[in-house]
This record gives C-alpha cells, structure tokens and sequence, in this order.
C-alpha cells in the first residue's frame, strides 16, 4: 500500500546559498545561539548572527581548499559547539564534501569513528585547538588514513573569507557523507546531496506549517553528527532564516529538565528527540522542576529515531500538561539517515497540536502472522501512528515477491522521493540492493528507483505504522515476534529491571529460534534486596503470559553495560554477539564474588 506523493515544484536549491542570501538580507538576526552548561549551571549563551555565520563560512572554505579540492572529503572532528555548524557550512561553501563525526574523546564510540573515518578517508579534518590532541592520539594509535592537513576551526581569521565567491553548487552535488549509527550493521555513509538535504527540510516545513513560520525557533541539543541533529540544528534553519538554540547531549543527560526551559524561553518553538529521551525528562518531572516553565509556545516535539511507545507519549504530555504543553505537541515520526532523515510524520494526517497522536490497538495473534486488526481485547498491542509522508511516496512491499502489500498487511517500508540519498560511499553491491528497488507490477507509483529500508510496517486508515527492524524479528515456532514488544513486556514483569534498558533477540535452536532476553539491573533498586532467582520468574511468567514464548535464556547485567548505537538505540545485533561470546557484564557474577 502507497503513502504519499512527490511535490513536483519541490525548491531543491542548496541551502549553503540561501546562508549566502540571510547574510545580506537579515545580516543582524539571531542565525545560531550554542549554550554552554560546562562554565556555567544556568547557561552561558553566544549568539552568531547570519552574517558572522557566513564570514566563518567562506573562511571556513578558504582553510579547507588549502589541503582539499572539490569532491574530497573533510571529517569533522570537533565537539558540539558552533563551530560544528560553521564548519559544515564552510564545506558546502568549498564543495568538499563533509563526513559530520565527532571528536575522539567521545566515550564509547572509539569502534565506529574508525570504521567510519576510514571508509571516508577525508583530505582534511576539522577539529578545535581543545581537540588537537585526542586527534592527534586518534591518528597516532590507529591504522587510519593520514588526512593532508588539520583546520583547527576556532583559530581561522574571519578576515580569510573576504572576496570568497560562492561557486555554482548543483542540486544534485554530493554534500556530505552521513554515517549510520551501526545498530545493526557496519556504519555506512549515506551519499546524501544538497538538493536532498534542501528537499527534506522543506518537507518538514510543509508538514507541520507551524504559526507565523518566519519567527519560529529551534531547540535542540541531538548530536550534530547524526542526520536527526543535523537537521534540526542547520537544514532547517536554513531554509528561512530561523534561529536555533543548540545545546550539548552530555548537559542534557546531566540534567534533562534544561531542555524544557530552554523551551519554556521561546513564544514560538519546536524540538525533536529520540523516544528515550521524552520518557527521560517525564521522569524528572515533579513541582519543584516545573516551577516557572511555560510549554504553552511549543508547537512540535517531533519524536522519531526508534519504535515509539505509546507510554512515553501519553506520560509526557501528562507530565507536562500544566505548564502549558498541548495534548497534539508530541508528533510521532519514521525516517532514516537513508532519507536524509524524515520520511512520515503525526503532523500531516494530524495538523491540530490540540488533538493527541493516533493510536491503535491491534491483535496481537493476526500481529504475529503478519496483519494489523483492530482489537479492544485487554491483550491488544497498542501502536503509534507515524502519520503519512509529505513529498515523497511510502509503499509497504513483500521483501520476497516485491510486490505492493494490501492495507492492514505488514511488509517493508520502501520510500521514493527526492530526499534519499545516492547510495552508500564505496559500497556499489549494497547500493544497488538498498537504493535502486523495483515495485513488481507498480499501480499509481513510480516502478524504480525505491530506497529499501529494512523495516516492518502497514498502512492502517491511511496513516503508516511502524512495527520493528526486519534484522531484529524474532520467529519461534512460526510465528513473528517484534523484540521492542518483548522488551516492554520485560520491562514491566520486575522494578528490578531499568526502564528502555533490555534487549530482547534470537539465537539458533535445534528446532526453532530460542528467545534470550538481556536486561540491566535497575541501579535505584539496592543489591542487597535483589533476589535474582525472583526477578527471573517474573519475567519468564510475564512473556509467557503476553506473548505464548519461552525465554531459552534470561540475563541480568550490570548498569551501563548494556550495548546501544552512539543516537541512543538498543544495539541487539552487538548485544547478541557479546552474549554468544561470553562478554556481557552479569549481575549474578557480581554477586558471587
């Protein structure tokens, strides 16, 4: 069943020349405001304006053409911060094309920064003087490509950029490499174009037409090197000018609350986020950090980026519901780095931020054989509406026969349009299997040229529900298991288990597949009260009583150990290779010790 359609007149104009038209046309307002909670608890603001962002721009690319031509790469390897912006700016500006990663020192993603750096071998890097080192040590201690030279960004001189000429940028020029968290697989550069970065942030626009567009603001504080982050933060500002307030991951984590008051500073404002997140800062919600917030300005929480949960949207909007927050703000969406990065979206099948997010409980018996039917049973799944796409087409297709799926039948979400990407960097053989799919027997839609995307969906009432990763699906006994169903139902068996911290996932049986499920402790639960061997029946009742499956084998781990993507994902692909070689961090060997 197809979704959506292409918007013919769609404006693909590279977004780095209307950076070029803001700075002449509004050269004093507010382009990008970075607040820095590390030298201050509240906060302390610098602000660059549109037309200091284009000075650092063309000096930007005046640095890189020193060691880098047109099409060569530039990896940036500098901490969120404005210059991160400045410096992808600059990239487009040169025409080098910019792998967004992340500085060294980053905890925990030390394995997919060189996998990721290597398959780009950038000509240059970018990094700050404060990062030099951890760079330097990167280059020292890895078998990694050595780049021609290092831009250090906070020491260029602005004055470089006098007389820089924007040279003619095409639409279909490759603008940067974006990198996949690796949740399931390698990471993989996603060839995304200028025309494909400007085409998905006018489709956000269209889609959510929130009041009085010009003076609309941004907050966020996602990683700028994930395709959500760089969105958000630079594409979408682009587009008319807005302003954005961009924070850091690590203050958000610290203390989530800040994201809501920087919120609560904009009369007109959206945000986006990962499910985690929502469900993070609800939890922190209480009278004393409520005090003084106004949400009444917010207009979009877009949450996307992994399967949705009914919970976190309804405790949410509960728990910020008296400080002004709309019942309709939270916007579930689907998209992927494989389209730049939205795909669908709540907001175009429900423009109203007053009405909540559709959802929908289904059988879950017709849900294992592969079909949505609407249930009342006590048993129902529920499922989050992604709403439908803008601009672009969403087909659901049998991955085997390939051929279009009828309404309430789940297959693999296809999408056509102009925002996805090229294909993978170096990778002709996957390229070809992702990007260039054919619908059999095409009726209303484009017949080639679909980007596959390796996820289960339906078309229920004409809104695309999202049910889980094809790599992730669990089949015991015939019947089709999703692991984030197990994993809530998991959650919920024990309070000994830490909440959105359980990986559920398969591995060889003799007969069928056997379900192992792996779960962190839930550190606010004090040792000495843990009885593991009760913890374990309760979650070995409880899935047998939701889903009719045996758990082969159940594992408690350690706080913090268990494996997710660097965007904040359960990682079950790792989690599963660490179990099978012996590797995870259990609880029980804690306690023999």
């Amino acid at each position: 069943m197809a979704l959506g359609s292409l918007l013919p007149d769609l404006d693909r104009r590279p977004l780095v020349g209307l950076l070029a038209e803001h700075a002449v046309t509004k050269p004093d307002a507010k382009a990008f405001t970075f607040v820095d909670y590390s030298t201050d608890r509240e906060g302390a603001k610098r602000t660059l304006t549109w037309s200091e962002v284009w000075h650092k721009a063309k000096a930007m690319a005046v640095s890189l053409r020193e060691y880098a031509e047109p099409g060569d790469r530039a990896a940036l390897l500098l901490p969120q911060s404005l210059d991160y912006l400045t410096a992808m700016s600059g990239a487009f500006a040169a025409q080098i094309v910019a792998v967004p990663l992340f500085s060294p020192d980053l905890p925990g993603n030390a394995d997919r920064l060189i996998r990721a750096y290597s398959d780009a071998a950038p000509a240059v890097i970018v990094t700050t003087a404060a990062a030099l080192p951890y760079v330097e040590k990167f280059l020292d201690e890895h078998p990694v490509p050595r780049p021609r030279g290092i831009v250090l960004s906070d020491e260029i001189d602005d004055s470089v950029g006098e007389g820089y000429e924007l040279p003619e940028i095409g639409p279909d020029d490759l603008a940067y490499l974006q990198y996949t968290s690796g949740s399931t697989s390698a990471p993989a550069g996603v060839e995304i174009t200028h025309g494909g970065f400007a085409a998905n942030a006018r489709q956000l626009w269209t889609s959510w037409d929130p009041p009085e567009i010009e003076t609309c603001e941004a907050v966020t504080w996602l990683p700028l090197f994930h395709d959500m982050g760089l969105v958000t933060a630079l594409a979408l500002p682009l587009v008319h000018g807005n302003h954005v307030i961009l924070a850091d991951p690590m203050s958000f984590l610290m203390r989530p609350i800040r994201w809501m008051r920087l919120l609560s500073e904009c009369p007109n404002v959206y945000t986006a986020g990962p499910n985690f997140a929502y469900d993070y800062v609800a939890g922190q919600a209480n009278a004393k950090s409520l005090e003084g917030l106004d949400l009444s300005g917010v207009n979009v929480c877009l949450n996307g980026a992994e399967p949705i949960r009914p919970s976190t949207v309804e405790n949410f909007t509960r728990a910020f519901a008296p400080v002004g927050l709309r019942a309709g703000v939270v916007r579930p969406a689907y998209g992927l780095a494989e389209a730049t990065v939205f795909v669908s979206g709540s907001f175009v099948t429900n423009p109203d931020p007053n009405v909540p997010a559709r959802m929908l409980k289904a059988d879950r018996e017709a849900l294992t054989q592969g079909r949505i039917v609407p249930s009342d049973a006590p048993a129902a799944q529920s499922l989050v509406s992604c709403g439908a796409p803008q601009g672009q087409h969403v087909a659901i297709v049998d991955p085997d026969t390939r051929r279009e799926r009828p309404d309430g039948v789940v297959g693999e979400i296809w999408v056509h349009g102009p925002n996805v990407g090229l294909g993978y960097w170096n990778n002709a053989e996957r390229s070809a299997e992702t990007f260039g799919a054919v619908i059999e027997d095409a009726q209303g839609v484009p017949a080639g040229g679909w980007m596959r995307t390796g996820d289960f969906g339906a078309v229920h009432d004409g809104e695309l529900y999202v049910t889980g990763r094809i790599k992730d699906l669990i089949i015991v006994d015939g019947r089709n298991h999703y692991p984030q169903d197990v994993e809530v139902t998991t959650e919920a068996a024990s309070p000994a288990i830490r909440p959105d911290y359980v990986a559920a996932f398969s591995v060889p049986g003799e007969e069928t597949e056997r379900l192992v499920v792996v779960a962190e402790r839930n550190r606010r639960l004090p040792v000495a009260k843990l009885d593991l061997a009760e913890v374990e029946r309760a979650v070995r009742a409880k899935v047998n009583q939701v889903h009719e499956m045996h758990i082969h084998e159940f594992v408690l781990i350690e706080p913090g150990s268990l494996s997710r993507t660097s965007s904040g994902k359960v990682a079950r692909a790792a989690t599963r290779a660490r179990y099978l070689d012996g590797d995870l961090v259990r609880t029980a060997d804690r306690l023999a010790r």
